[in-house]
């Protein structure tokens, strides 16, 4: 395949990877980084002036507004970290013991495959893996055979971040719960976009990231725990509190959290808590739900177009991956972007394990996330690139 030859290349990107990181931002969340950067930067906890008391108030009103947004009537049970990826880590690290049984799916990412496999490797866990369809939902007939006397923990994947597929949640909580397993749930690719009542789904942590359907700046993210589980700190130090003690304080949200918070990237991330409060979930979830039907019904008029994932939009995130029989993943990227201006993403995506279910690994996908400020014109567009891009694969 080489690049098309296409006179009507956009000049600005079209930009199809929101799954990675949302773009573009509301204008209220780059101008609230600004503002912060400028006039802010006090140091929460730390003094006693009035920049240090406007960063505390700014820290508090975030925790507010996640904790609004999951229905958490206790702010102190959310706390912040540098992503999603971060909060996995303190949950999985801070709450598992030696001889402990993990339950975990195909459809996790490597924040949690990762932080699991160096538990088994260091002879702290066990673990099962609990197997998914092709369309990437889990196996349940699987999972109820598969609970030990010593499980603790099943880790959910909310959406998966190759397929959209959105987990059956309740079930899998309900499942668990009645055998007093706790639950872990994932809620990257949700949060935002998928409308989660922590407290009615009865879910004992949840960690989300800041930069993607929260419409938030990187660097950005957390963890809800409800109370009655006590983590294990994953690092210990500055707090502002109790500075004459040499352990780390025990009340939350300090037990979880050390050294100077983020309150920049949490400044940026308030406004897109705002953005989302002001639109509604429901409406962001409902142009999410008609932008993805549309985009899998254009794409299925491409012969040499393989769908992976659920063609039902209400079972699925905003994500669509595909594949052309005989072309390079990445190659079909490259042309997007070098003839056509379209930014998406190919290769595994760091889900090596979705991919050996949906069965396209070790060449992975490429995948489309629109979001919520992309248009049908942009997916016409998009569509008209890969029947050009098809045609030279058939070539």
């Amino acid at each position: 395949m080489t690049d098309c030859d296409n006179k009507n290349v956009r000049n600005l990107n079209l930009y199809f990877d929101n799954a990675a990181t949302s773009w573009p931002k509301p204008e209220e969340v780059y101008k609230a980084a600004e503002i912060q950067m400028r006039q802010g930067c006090g140091n929460p906890g730390r003094s006693g002036h009035t920049r240090t008391l406007d960063a505390d108030r700014l820290i508090y009103q975030t925790r507010e507004a996640i904790a609004e947004l999951i229905n958490v009537t206790d702010p102190s049970r959310i706390i912040f970290a540098l992503n999603a990826t971060d909060a996995l880590n303190i949950a999985l690290k801070g709450f598992l013991s030696k001889g402990d049984h993990v339950l975990y799916t195909a459809m996790d990412h490597n924040s949690v495959l990762r932080p699991l496999g160096r538990l088994r490797r260091d002879g702290v866990i066990t673990s099962t893996l609990i197997p998914c369809s092709e369309t990437g939902f889990p196996d349940l007939d699987f999972l109820e055979e598969a609970y030990q006397a010593d499980t603790r923990l099943l880790v959910i994947n909310h959406a998966s971040n190759v397929t959209g597929t959105i987990a059956p949640l309740e079930k899998m909580i309900k499942s668990a719960h009645s055998r007093e397993v706790n639950i872990l749930v994932d809620t990257a690719q949700t949060a935002g976009t998928v409308d989660i009542d922590a407290v009615a789904m009865e879910i004992d942590m949840l960690a989300f990231t800041g930069h993607k359907g929260l419409l938030g700046s990187t660097g950005t993210g957390g963890l809800y725990v409800r109370k009655g589980i006590d983590l294990a700190p994953l690092r210990e130090g500055g707090t502002g509190s109790q500075s004459e003690l040499d352990m780390h304080p025990e009340a939350m949200p300090e037990r979880l959290e050390a050294g100077t918070i983020n309150n920049t990237g949490l400044a940026a991330l308030l406004e897109g808590l705002n953005f989302i409060k002001q639109r509604g979930v429901a409406a962001i979830r409902e142009h999410e739900i008609d932008i993805r039907t549309y985009l899998y019904e254009q794409l299925q008029s491409i012969p040499v177009v393989k769908l992976h994932g659920p063609s039902d939009s209400y079972s699925a995130s905003c994500i669509v991956s595909f594949t052309i029989n005989g072309a390079d993943c990445g190659e079909i990227g490259y042309v997007l972007e070098s003839s056509y201006g379209i930014l998406c993403r190919t290769g595994l995506h760091c889900a090596p394990l979705a991919h050996k279910a949906i069965n396209t690994f070790p060449e992975g996908t490429v995948r489309l996330s629109p979001g919520f400020f992309t248009s049908k014109e942009d997916i016409d567009f998009l569509v008209s690139a890969l029947k050009d891009i098809a045609a030279l694969a058939e070539s």
